[in-house]
């Protein structure tokens, strides 16, 4: 076979999201931590199947028709990092396909070498020995391999053969992964998904088959987001060329200038005659000037950004989230906030704190970027504020913002545990200005200390940290401190990490298994030992006993 049409090229999609939700659990299973919040594998598995539901009743033989759709779909319902990634491996290889019907061998090398560098720059700070190392290092393989003339078969299946090897090469990349002995579980799903495309194209039927969910699988590190903080001013322009410039506009050009700044979280893109650009610097004044060179500012915005060093190693999944209105659709305010929480308590924390819309959604379930989106039209605001709560869901926020920038002017504020959501929320102050809250709410999320309490999932061996199953470990921050028989002695250990002489108040939300009879032991040895005041909330969330937020 000398070229792939668009029909075929939506059966190996379809055949991919099938070998993907096959095994998907095998993914999940590839755990790093023994935290119960987070499968790479379900957020992948549900990602594509959006895809391809949104061609798979396309009748189009045009590979740029089907794939543009696909592009459109994965977008849509990209969930977690690991979603958002594939998602934009595949917006990259649907624009190296625009103005194709069908592909060559050298053609879909090259759109896959080119979703390696869309996913790359989706990223803020690309952590190599992850999916986004397995894309890069196979694409870049059979770029060298393929030649005019080739079959379609034989350099895809190199192109996997260097993804397999590039796979069993992530743990000498990112220690985490050996010390636990596995490989990347992004990696892994990607794998699978070109799996599936060899069996389209070997002409194999596979069918799917209905996998019961499992509450307890286990968790992964989300190495992708690992590091994503501001730095100085995130500075976001759009620009349009002089005519007489775009010939000579060069992305790679500005984004070094950029970097030499120094910047930081840099993304440039050019769509013909416009550019759009994102970059964290101390001199924003410095970035407009090096883009003002090339053309006209259409729109522009600069916010003050406060390093974030709070996130736990969470990766988070289940089934589709479900996005809860929780006012109806009115007059168009100014100013909207959304939040993204699990456990009815948590929620009604929010909702008590200026935020107009809660997205069900957290620990134990990522809302996909189609849920924010219908979350951000149904507040019907000039302006949304969006605080994913989760270092799993950041990613996922900012593109359902990308997707409306159109429409709506949203701001993601990074917050990555609920603690950090609610004190933003408190900060929040409906008689100031956009600008004067950003900065408030972002200042508020790096002065609090967050510390949570869950079950190990597996025996294991964490820096020194003994983790025995169905113990209940410490989380203090991004540190596994203890894991002992009770959840009461394991919130103690986990007090002690977060509160010293300077801590004023200690936010201790319960979930649902905490008894009575737990709480106000709590409460009196927090009243005994502390100074700090303390808060006590019934969160009634799943999977963490406590969630604990100093202050």
């Amino acid at each position: 076979m000398k070229n792939i049409d668009g029909k075929l090229f939506k059966e190996m999609v379809v055949t991919g999201a099938i070998v993907l939700h096959n095994n998907h659990p095998e993914i999940d299973a590839l755990n790093v931590f023994p935290v119960p919040d987070g499968d790479t594998g379900t957020n992948m598995s549900l990602t594509f199947s959006a895809g391809a539901s949104e061609i798979e009743k396309l009748d189009s033989t045009d590979i740029y028709e089907v794939a543009k759709k696909l592009s459109k779909g994965l977008l849509m319902g990209a969930r977690g990092n690991s979603g958002v990634i594939l998602s934009q491996i595949f917006r990259g290889v649907s624009m190296a396909f625009e103005g194709k019907k069908e592909v060559n061998a050298v053609e879909l090398a090259q759109a896959f070498k080119n979703g390696a560098k869309v996913a790359y720059k989706a990223v803020m700070r690309p952590v190599e020995g992850t999916i986004l190392t397995v894309i890069r290092e196979a694409s870049d393989a059979v770029v060298q391999y393929a030649r005019e003339g080739m079959e379609i078969e034989d350099v895809f299946s190199y192109f996997v053969k260097e993804a397999e090897e590039s796979l069993e090469r992530t743990p000498e990349l990112l220690p985490v992964l050996k010390e636990v002995g596995v490989v990347d579980s992004g990696g892994a799903g990607l794998l699978l998904v070109f799996t599936g495309f060899m069996a389209a194209l070997a002409g194999e039927e596979i069918e799917r088959v209905e996998i019961k969910n499992d509450s307890t699988k286990e968790a992964l590190v989300d190495v992708e987001s690992d590091g994503e903080e501001g730095y100085g001013y995130c500075t976001e322009f759009i620009f349009r060329l002089d005519p007489g410039k775009i010939k000579a506009f060069k992305e790679e050009s500005l984004r070094n200038e950029l970097e030499r700044l120094p910047g930081n979280s840099i993304v440039v893109v050019q769509d013909e005659d416009i550019v759009k650009v994102h970059v964290h610097t101390l001199k924003p004044g410095n970035a407009l000037n090096a883009a003002q060179r090339y053309g006209e500012f259409i729109k522009l915005k600069i916010e003050n950004m406060q390093e974030q060093h709070n996130s736990i190693l969470e990766a988070n999944a289940t089934p589709a989230a479900k996005a809860t209105p929780i006012v109806p659709k009115q007059e168009e305010k100014e100013v909207a906030i959304i939040s993204v929480a699990a456990g009815d308590g948590i929620k009604d924390m929010f909702l008590e704190l200026h935020c107009d819309y809660v997205v069900s959604g957290g620990q134990t379930m990522n809302p996909s970027a189609e849920d924010i989106v219908q979350a951000i039209r149904d507040v019907h605001a000039k302006h949304v504020i969006i605080l994913p709560n989760n270092s799993n869901i950041v990613m996922t926020a900012q593109q359902a913002a990308i997707i409306l920038e159109d429409e709506v002017d949203v701001q993601v504020i990074p917050t990555k545990t609920i603690p950090q959501g609610l004190s933003a929320c408190i900060m929040y102050n409906p008689e100031v200005s956009l600008e004067e809250n950003l900065d408030e709410m972002n200042d508020a999320i790096a002065s609090v200390k967050t510390g949570q309490v869950t079950f190990a999932i597996k025996d294991t061996n964490i820096d020194g940290v003994d983790i025995k199953a169905n113990q209940y470990m410490a989380l203090c921050e991004k540190e596994i401190t203890a894991c002992v028989p009770s959840k009461v002695e394991a919130l103690k250990e986990t007090l002690k990490g977060l509160v010293d002489d300077d801590s004023e108040i200690i936010t201790l939300i319960y979930g649902e298994d905490v008894s009575d009879e737990e709480v106000e032991e709590i409460e009196a040895y927090v009243e005994d030992t502390y100074e700090a005041e303390l808060e006590c909330v019934n969160g009634k969330q799943p999977v963490y006993s406590f969630i604990v937020g100093v202050e």
